[in-house]
This record gives structure tokens, sequence and C-alpha cells, in this order.
């Protein structure tokens, strides 16, 4: 079997999920075609012109294929029309994210075109995939609210037929993380903190600060790690972090060896989330995995994953939200790990392969 890839905006998270679906299913020959992740929006609505008329890729969609696997920013209907041999090939199109529930602010402009680019493409492939039922939830609401605000010809159907084709399908956690876990009980210490997200204002840095705030002022001693990819224009709480919790801080910034972050993680005693944002929460299931208990808002993906245990109220009043989330990071018992097995390639692979197998055997 000959599967063809293609992520048009190949962030980190997408390509870990790249990663873990060749490892586990090392059986079929793949290809991939990718474009960097640069330039989001044009991303979206460039990425068909780029994958069908550079050169580069001329090798690649030369070939025939059984099967396309495409990430959800991937133009399918454009990539259809540009090269009509991959029309007659069945897709997967699997959503990391959906462009109907970013934060408001994230995008001023163009945000209804990367929509309907995003509608499109669900459309055209023959099976959506997403990594939540969150996720899923969101794009269809999201979906019929955008079709109520145009004018006519919509389509009044596509909401039912897009959630006909809609399953959903964890990311696995790659096998490192599985192969890394060797937990045991920690022993009674000063509880190690962990925070670990892309630094930017959607992952709550606010809230993060307005926590650690009131841990200290608590008198609740605690040791720091603050984790995650940082940007020339990241939000300034970071450097207040930095500055305020320097006493608390082993670890501050972006983990280059993968290797270095699981250890950190396993040394790990809590994994706080203050997230706006989030579809799956991958980190957080490493985290558990390596034996860190999650404290995460109530909302999101958050309450699907663990359910209210590990869970904290959310509250537009920033202080308000992160006194009970100091509330959960107290009463939180050590012993207390939800389970992980559900999102593990063994669990999940049968998931993928069954799937797979009905699009290229139909």
């Amino acid at each position: 079997m000959k599967i063809l890839l293609i992520s048009a905006y190949h962030a980190q998270s997408h390509k870990a999920w790249a990663d873990s679906i060749k490892e586990m299913l090392n059986h079929v020959e793949w290809a991939e075609a990718i474009l960097p992740a640069h330039y989001f929006s044009w991303r979206i609505r460039g990425n068909a012109l780029g994958f069908a008329y550079a050169s580069e890729f001329r090798e690649i969609f030369s070939q025939k294929y059984d099967l396309v696997i495409a990430t959800s920013m991937t133009d399918v209907a454009g990539l259809k029309a540009f090269l009509p041999a991959l029309a007659t090939v069945p897709w997967l199109l699997y959503f990391h994210e959906n462009q109907f529930d970013y934060p408001s602010s994230r995008f001023q402009k163009g945000i209804v075109e990367m929509q309907m680019v995003t509608l499109y493409s669900a459309l055209a492939a023959d099976v959506c995939v997403f990594n939540s039922a969150y996720n899923r939830d969101s794009f269809l609401s999201g979906v019929s609210q955008l079709l109520k605000k145009l004018p006519d010809y919509t389509g009044e159907n596509c909401p039912a037929v897009l959630r006909e084709k809609s399953k959903v399908i964890s990311v696995p956690i790659a096998q490192d993380v599985v192969d890394f876990a060797q937990y045991s009980p920690k022993q009674k210490r000063v509880p190690h903190i962990i925070w670990a997200a892309r630094w930017e204002y959607d992952k709550g840095p606010d809230r993060l600060l307005a926590v650690l705030r009131q841990l200290k002022h608590d008198g609740f001693e605690f040791k720091l790690s603050v984790l995650g990819q940082g940007f020339r224009n990241q939000p300034d709480e970071f450097s207040i972090i930095a500055e305020e919790f320097k006493d608390h801080i082993l670890n501050f910034g972006f983990l280059s060896s993968r290797e270095d972050y699981l250890a950190t993680l396993a040394q790990g005693d809590i994994f706080l989330s203050t997230a706006l944002h989030e579809f799956q929460g991958l980190s957080v299931i490493e985290a558990v995995s390596q034996g860190c208990r999650p404290v995460l808002p109530r909302r999101q993906v958050y309450p699907e994953l663990f359910g209210d245990d590990f869970t904290y109220p959310e509250s537009k009043d920033i202080k308000a939200e992160a006194a009970s989330a100091v509330a959960l990071i107290k009463s939180i018992e050590p012993v207390c790990l939800p389970e992980t097995l559900r999102f593990t390639q063994e669990v999940l692979k049968p998931q993928y392969e069954s799937l797979i197998h009905s699009l290229v055997f139909r």
C-alpha cells in the first residue's frame, strides 16, 4: 500500500503526528509533501498553488497512490482541480485544529476566507478525522454559524454531510513517551510544577502569572519549569515570570533535546495548563504518562481528557480562576493519576488501520 502524506503547514505538532503515524503504520510505503510552518494565512490560501506548480514536488505528485492523508490546512479542492490524478484517489483529511475556533484576536484579516478553504477541503475529502470530539463539534458548529451569515445558496445540508463523514481518532503519543515512562510514586518533596506550551497569548501566560503569584502569596513552596517555543514578539508575562520567580525556576524556555524534555516531565509533579485554546492537549497527555498530575482549566478539550477531577472552573476574572487553580494544585493527591493508555499507538493503531482499509478497499 502506498500513501501520500500532505502537510501544508508542517508545525512541530503536525510533524510529531506524521512521525507517529508513519512509525505506527510501518508496513506502508510513504511519500511526503510538506510546506514549512511560515506565513500562516498564505499557507492556507496558497498551498495548492505551491504543491501543484513548484518543481520540487513534481516527482512526488507524478506517482500513483492508494490513499492521500492530508492535514486540515491543505486545500483539497484546489489540489484535486490542479492535479486531476489525485481526484480519483480517496482522501483522509486530519484536523489537528480548525479555523472556526480560534480566539477572535488571533486573525484580524482573512478569517472567513481561511474558513471557506477549510470548509471546501472537508467537503472534498472522503472522510474527516478529528483529534478530539471538541475539535469536531466546534468545527461543525462553526460551519453552521458561518453559513447562516452568508447571503444565499449556502448548501443548507453541508453540516449534515460533514457530520456523516466525521470521525474522532486521537493523535497517538509517540512511542518514545511510552518507552521512557517508568513512573513510580514520587517522594515527598517541594512540588515541581511544569507549564509547557507555545509562548503565545492564547496559551494564557497572563493566567499562568496570576496562578504563580497566588501560590507565592499563599506561601506554597514549589519549583517551576516553564517550557515551550518562544517568539520574537512573545507576551511580556514570560519576562516578568523569569524575574519574579527566578528562585523557583529549574527550567525556562525551549528544550531542544527530546530526551531532556521527557526527563524534565518525569521529574515533575504537577502539569499546569492555563490555555484559552487547545484542541487535544498532547503535551498534557505526555506529561501524565511521565507521572505528572494534570491541573487543567475546565474549557476547550480538557474536560474530555480526564474529567472534572483534574480541571478547575474557568472565569473571566483572572484572579478568581487563579484561585481555583491553586485550590486544585493543593488538593490533588500525589498518587492520583488518570490513565493514558487510550492515547497509545497500541490502542489507536487498529482504529487507523481499519479506517484506512475501508477507504482503500471500498
